[in-house]
This record gives C-alpha cells, sequence and structure tokens, in this order.
C-alpha cells in the first residue's frame, strides 16, 4: 500500500506536547535524574554453586570479566572481552573461587558506554527502582526548535530556497523529483532559513538560480534588519542582497531568554513572527526556468499571474533576441494557492499598471515559474514553516534543589520524562514542583556512610538491603534506593524497619539504628516511626523518554543546566 506519515502529523504531535503543559487540564510532564551507581555488565545468575569473589575474572560462552559486585541473582562485571552475549544456560565459572553458575539475562554496559535503554515494563520498573528525583516541565521550560543553521560563508555559503514542491523520486517511477540546491529531496531537510550573528532568524526565499546557475549561488552578505552599506538594502520585511540578488524574508529574532535557554548548537528555538504583516496567499518570488526567445526585445514586460489569487503581477525583464533576462515580482498580490504565469496575447503588458495590453510573437518562448508561499503566508505558522517537529525543554538543578530532593552529594547516569506520575500511596497525580524518589530513614548515633555504598538491616524475615544515594550528617537522615536486581533476601526486597538494629554501611562500617521517635517533618521530609517513603509512587505514570548517559557528577555549588530534545 502507497502510503505516508506526513511531516504535519509529526509536527502536531510536537505542538500537542508543548500545549499540553498549558492546558486547563494540563499534562504533568516530569524531568527526572537517576542510577547514582556505576555502568556494569549485568548478568543473572542461577543454578549458583559455590561463592563468587570481588575481584576475580569469570568466563563461559565468550564472556570474560572481573566481579565488581555480588548479589543474589546476579553478577556486575567489569567487561574484559564479551565476543557475544552469553547463551543462556552457558555454565559461568569463577577463575579463583572455581563457583559455577547458569547464565541467565546479560546486559553489557561500562561508564563510557551505558546501555541502550529498552522500551519494556521490566526497564520502566528498573527506572523506578534508582530514580533519585524528578522536577516538573512546565511551558516555561519548552520550546518547539527545528535544526540550527548559521550565517557562515565558510561552511554555508549556499543556501536553498523555499520552495513547496520538493520531493524525492518515488521507488517505484512515475514521477521524477524535485531536489534543494544542496541535494535535498524535501523542504524538512533543506538548507533554507539562517540566524545571523544579531539572533535575527531569516528565510531564503531566492538563491539566484537562473537557468545558467540552476542551483542557485553562493550567498556573499549577511542578511540583518540594519544593514551594511553597500551589502543589501532591508524594506518591508524584505533584506534583498547586491551581489548576488538573494532574497530574504525577516521572521523574528530570539529573545535574550531563549538564547540562553533554548538555543544549542544544533537547534534554534521558534519565537514569534516579527515581520510586517502576513499576506495569505502573496507571491513574492518568480524564477526563469527557461529564457526562451522572440520576446519584445530590451523591454520592461508586465504579467499578470494567473490563478485563485489577485493582484499578482511579475516584472519581466528581456534582452536581444527577445530572451529573459530577469524577473521580479512587481506586485505580490494575495490568495494564491496555485498561479502561472502565461506569456502570450491578454496577459502580457507595457505599464505597471497592466492597462496597456502588448501583443506577443506567435514564436515567442519562455517559462516563468511563481512560487507560492505556505498556508497562510509567510510567518502564519512558524513551527510548520520550519518543521519544527522536535520540543526541547531545558531544565535546570539548582544546587539541592526541592529541599534537598535532588542531593548534591551523588552523581546520576540516567535521565528521561514520565508524564502523570501519582503522589506515593495514591492514584492521585502529582503535581508538586519537585519529588523526591528515594526511601529515607532517620538515624541517631554517630558515624558516616559513604554514598553509593551497599547497606544492610536485620529485619523481620531477613536481610534488608539498600545503596545510599545521599547522606545528611546534620540531620542524619540516609537517603538510599532497593532494587530487586541487587537486594533481594531470598527472592525477596524486605524493607528498613527495625528500631533497634542497626542500618549498617558495608564500606564505612558506620552501624546506626533508625530513630523510631522521629515522627515529625525534618529537612522537609515527612517521617513516621523514623521512616519515610518516596513522594513518587513506583510504575506510576507513563516514561516517554529514557536516556543513558555517562556520569553526571553534582556539587554543592553547582548549576545543571539540561536541555532534551525529543523529535516526534
Amino acid at each position: 500500500m502507497a502510503a505516508i506519515i506526513s511531516e504535519k502529523f509529526r509536527i502536531f504531535n510536537a505542538k500537542q506536547f508543548l500545549e499540553s503543559l498549558s492546558e486547563a487540564s494540563a499534562t504533568n510532564m516530569y524531568f527526572f535524574v537517576g542510577r547514582p551507581q556505576k555502568w556494569y555488565a549485568y548478568l543473572e545468575v542461577y543454578n549458583v554453586s559455590g561463592t563468587f569473589q570481588v575481584g576475580e575474572t569469570v568466563t563461559g560462552g565468550g564472556l570474560s570479566g572481573t566481579v565488581q559486585e555480588v548479589h543474589a541473582n546476579s553478577l556486575l562485571l567489569a567487561v574484559v572481552n564479551a565476543t557475544s552475549a552469553p547463551a543462556a544456560g552457558t555454565t559461568i565459572t569463577g577463575g579463583t573461587s572455581t563457583a559455577t553458575a547458569k547464565a541467565s539475562t546479560y546486559r553489557y554496559a561500562t561508564e563510557d558506554a551505558p546501555p541502550a535503554p529498552i522500551d519494556n515494563q521490566i526497564e520502566k520498573a528498573a527506572v523506578y527502582d534508582d530514580l533519585i528525583a524528578a522536577k516538573r516541565i512546565t511551558s516555561t521550560f519548552a520550546r518547539l526548535v527545528a535544526p540550527r543553521y548559521n550565517w557562515s560563508l565558510s561552511t554555508n555559503p549556499k543556501f536553498d530556497m523555499y520552495r513547496p514542491n520538493y520531493s524525492p523520486t518515488p521507488g517505484g517511477g512515475g514521477a521524477i523529483g524535485v531536489q534543494t540546491a544542496l541535494g535535498s529531496s524535501a523542504l524538512s531537510g533543506s538548507k533554507y532559513y539562517v540566524m545571523n550573528s544579531n539572533y535575527e532568524v531569516f528565510k531564503c526565499l531566492y538563491n539566484g538560480q537562473t537557468p545558467a546557475n540552476a542551483t542557485g549561488i553562493n550567498a556573499t552578505h549577511e542578511p540583518k534588519t540594519s544593514p551594511t552599506a553597500g551589502q543589501g538594502t532591508y524594506a518591508n520585511g524584505i533584506f534583498t542582497e547586491s551581489a548576488t540578488g538573494y532574497i530574504w524574508k525577516y521572521m523574528y529574532t530570539l529573545s535574550t531568554a531563549d538564547v540562553i535557554a533554548f538555543l544549542s548548537s544544533d537547534f534554534l528555538p521558534m519565537g514569534t513572527y516579527a515581520g510586517p504583516a502576513v499576506v495569505d496567499g502573496a507571491v513574492h518570488i518568480a524564477v526563469i526556468t527557461d529564457g526562451g526567445a522572440n520576446l519584445p526585445t530590451n523591454d520592461d514586460l508586465y504579467v499578470k499571474v494567473d490563478g485563485d489569487g489577485s493582484g499578482g503581477i511579475v516584472k519581466i525583464t528581456t534582452g536581444a533576441g527577445g530572451a529573459i533576462s530577469a524577473v521580479t515580482m512587481e506586485a505580490v498580490g494575495s490568495g494564491y494557492t496555485y498561479g502561472s504565469v502565461r506569456l502570450v496575447n491578454g496577459n502580457v503588458f507595457s505599464d505597471a499598471g497592466v492597462t496597456t495590453n502588448l501583443p506577443i510573437n506567435a514564436n515567442a518562448t519562455g517559462k516563468v515559474e511563481v512560487i507560492m508561499s505556505p498556508e497562510g503566508g509567510h510567518g502564519a505558522d512558524l513551527a510548520n514553516e520550519f518543521f519544527a517537529k522536535r520540543v526541547m525543554t531545558n531544565i535546570r538543578l539548582t544546587y539541592a534543589e526541592g529541599s534537598g530532593d535532588f542531593p548534591v552529594d551523588n552523581d546520576f547516569r540516567r535521565i528521561g520524562i514520565i508524564q502523570d506520575p501519582f503522589n506515593y500511596g495514591t492514584t492521585t497525580v502529582a503535581t508538586a514542583s519537585t519529588l523526591r524518589g528515594t526511601a529515607a530513614v532517620k538515624l541517631t548515633g554517630s558515624g558516616d556512610y559513604t554514598v553509593d555504598e551497599e547497606i544492610t538491616q536485620t529485619v523481620s524475615g531477613g536481610t534488608a538491603k539498600g545503596r545510599v544515594v545521599s547522606w545528611d550528617a546534620t540531620n542524619g537522615i540516609l537517603k538510599y534506593f532497593q532494587s530487586p536486581d541487587l537486594h533481594t533476601h531470598n527472592g525477596k526486597v524486605l524493607a528498613f524497619d527495625h528500631a533497634t538494629n542497626n542500618v549498617t554501611g558495608a564500606t564505612s562500617s558506620t552501624a546506626r539504628p533508625i530513630d523510631a521517635n522521629q515522627d515529625t517533618a525534618l529537612a522537609d521530609i515527612s517521617f513516621t516511626d523514623g521512616k519515610a517513603n518516596p513522594e513518587i509512587a513506583p510504575n506510576s505514570g507513563d516514561i516517554v523518554y529514557i536516556e543513558n548517559r555517562r556520569q553526571i557528577t553534582r556539587a554543592a555549588d553547582q548549576i545543571e543546566d539540561i536541555k532534551l530534545v525529543i523529535e516526534f
């Protein structure tokens, strides 16, 4: 079946995402950070015989790796060599301990090569397991963006011109595609606009295309609303380059705030059209397709644009032999969705007011093409005109934001976006500015814990296990997470809840009991019996974006400025 998903559909989805952030019944999007622990290769094991040792090399099924952590049902490995993932059921053997196990799920990862996210329910649960904190995304933190093209004669000397009919040649034949000057087969992938050194954005309406230069010519002077003398003229929203005849339409100027928040090396935020009043169906450009011959020689001819609009007039200049040497728009008209120029008797005039008909020889030839404006006119809908099918979110993590929801004493390796998560223990969609993703306990006694160390506590039913995310020595508050991959006892994750047994750090050897008398808020955390659940309900909402990254280190005096670009 011959079918396509149009660019308009992608732009629509991007607009809908942006609009959802500010609607009366707004979609609540949260940017999150997680994964404080290092990236290691993960090997799930079963039928374990013996005890694997940290530091030994394990081999089997093409795998050779050094054991970094040993857990009940898994090994974390620094991979020395892995020609392929070990097949399920392959025997894995420890080089020193001689322990053995059967291999199950394997996932390669290193600190320099994080694993690609997987779109399934298991991955979603894993994201929540080590989620640190989340910050609500409002419309203030999001913009539609398009690819950025800078003014640079060294790297970008030639530009495509805006035309609505670029297309690829269909694979099955039956049509011939139209390519841009730079070889793109679609307007959406072409370089037809530019941001100048003053953060002004211009659209290229004409790039010097003639029959002799079918793909146009190189630009020479930067389009500006206040051009340097001799480089071009600016009037009525149009910059005309003096040397090449490039015609540029002024669209908007980036605000200082948008430059800081949303301008990146690759993407340009959409602003608000700031040129003259938009005219729907105006025809701004005409180009010579065939210079022809036998028209009135060395003369200026005025030709009406035929179509469903009105008022469009093309000025045609001829040379010796009656060939067309130049064309300009004498009047742009309005209301055109299609148009053509007929060089025939009754449609050619000797005056700009098109009152005096000019006879045309029957053997006259030549062709002029008029370029249709986008729907609504240039500037009517910047998102559609620039094919802004991407949304950029800009999130600033300012120190220990959210009263410590975003701790500064640990790093993170995963970021993403969650739609409509619930408050913990409810089915109420969260609305708070920030949400803590870790559990917490208030401890008594003395001694300091180390971030990322394993912690344990003897509880009813066995041993509770977890990993330290943050330690507040002043208030004695330990934030941690628990994962079914790493922290089970006899197949179950047990909660830290014993009032007398110590919470012990594997690295620090610090051992302190939970303060069961802490029943009030402390450091903006509400405790009951010295314990606090996360503020975000596990596995609630929809995770719409996940990105696994290299380590991002935080500090008490540091602000992270994180830009995410989502393409629809």
